[in-house]
């Protein structure tokens, strides 16, 4: 089984896996289980290369591994982690280049899920349709109460967890949904009242 999670705290190996396919390949194998480069490139509407030298480079960076096959002509690949994460605190200049291109392929990526929901929405069942859709809120917090929420939210997140790995635990009626978290700042920091 997968570890929960890897950190990413190099500028090479961030700005490794801000790529738009392998973002998409490890959530893949992250979802569906191991599976071989041929496999993906079906799931994904790619082709068979083009996957296989983006499963290679996650491998060069430990994003995925190869695992044994139904037969010794297969050869699939798990994702190491079920969950990537990285600090987006650094004052090198270098490493913020690396997070600003990370978040970006992220955004994108997480407005392209958005997209594809909205172009099947209609043909969902109303009890679907009543549970999923888009929400904000605007809070007024400090960064420690943001950073304070962030975790409160991860935690219930986690609760979860098992019905990823095993599918054996996950209720009748369940299907993949796909949360997505944002935290925007909006306008200046208040200043301090005495």
């Amino acid at each position: 089984m997968p570890e929960r999670s890897i950190k990413l705290t190099d500028p090479r190996t961030l700005r490794a896996y801000a790529h738009p396919l392998r973002m998409r390949l490890i959530g893949l194998l992250r979802s569906d289980g191991p599976m071989t480069a041929t496999q993906a490139a079906a799931r994904l509407d790619d082709n068979v290369p083009n996957c296989s030298f983006h499963l290679r480079q996650l491998a060069k960076y430990g994003f995925a591994e190869r695992v044994a096959g139904a037969d010794a002509r297969e050869r699939p690949w798990r994702a190491t982690t079920r969950y990537t994460s990285w600090d987006d605190d650094s004052d090198d200049p270098v490493m913020k280049a690396a997070t600003d291109q990370l978040n970006n392929v992220v955004l994108a990526l997480y407005v392209q899920y958005a997209q594809d929901y909205l172009a099947v929405r209609g043909d969902e069942p109303v009890e679907w349709r009543a549970a999923a859709g888009f929400g904000d809120t605007l809070l007024h917090v400090t960064a420690g109460e943001l950073r304070e929420l962030t975790e409160e939210v991860d935690k219930l997140l986690a609760r979860y967890d098992e019905r990823v790995a095993d599918p054996a635990s996950r209720p009748p009626g369940s299907r993949p949904v796909k949360i997505i978290q944002m935290a925007v700042p909006r306008g200046p920091v208040n200043p301090q009242v005495h």
